[in-house]
């Protein structure tokens, strides 16, 4: 629904006021898909999707390659960011102003490279195209929303959730294995996962 501002002259959207229940809901979803968490997921999605792209590797080398993943897009970023709001360059971790995102966008940027330019750089072993996808989509991704973000607060859940249909989209492509089912589940999560934002009244 919608209402008129009779002081502009033009329609604005009626905030949402969910029950008590549908905001715990919305609540946990938003906390469980952080976009923070999609590289790690995504990882370990698409070995369990193609597991033929992993072919010839080790299970200890899998779990090297997760572990370095883990480390680099998620501890490092996290322990950044968090440092940020008792040193004084933070106002609040949950970031309600673009502002407030700009240098966590900056360190997460500078992370997400770092694990793709390492994984673009191995040698002796053939790192799957579509991990190398992933882990570079990530990256560009991180910088779009930078620059978004200079002018408006978008959803980086939403983003996020975008970048798991743009990954399976890419799966679907270059694996023989059918995709049709998970492309719909990740179109509905993306759903989901930007009504969840609407309700919580993070973003318009």
């Amino acid at each position: 629904m919608a209402q008129i501002d009779q002081s502009k002259g033009h329609y604005e959207p009626r905030q949402p006021h969910p029950n008590r229940i549908v905001r715990a809901i919305a609540t946990v979803l938003s906390y469980v898909f952080h976009p923070i968490f999609m590289p790690t997921a995504m990882t370990y999605l698409l070995y369990r999707l193609a597991p033929g792209s992993f072919t010839g590797l080790s299970y200890h080398q899998l779990s090297l390659w997760l572990l370095s993943i883990v480390i680099t897009t998620l501890f490092f970023p996290l322990f950044s960011v968090g440092l940020m709001k008792p040193l004084g360059f933070l106002k609040d971790l949950k970031m309600p102003d673009s502002k407030d995102r700009i240098i966590p966008l900056m360190i997460c940027m500078t992370f997400y490279f770092w694990a793709s330019h390492v994984f673009d750089s191995i040698s002796g072993i053939a790192v799957p195209v579509i991990l190398k996808v992933l882990l570079l989509g990530n990256f560009w991704g991180i910088i779009v929303l930078f620059m978004i973000n200079i002018f408006t607060k978008v959803s980086m859940h939403t983003a996020a959730a975008g970048g798991v249909i743009g990954n399976l989209i890419v799966l679907m492509i270059i694996s023989p294995v059918d995709m049709v089912a998970p492309l719909f589940a990740a179109i509905i999560f993306g759903g989901v996962i930007g009504t969840a934002r609407l309700l919580l009244g993070a973003h318009q």
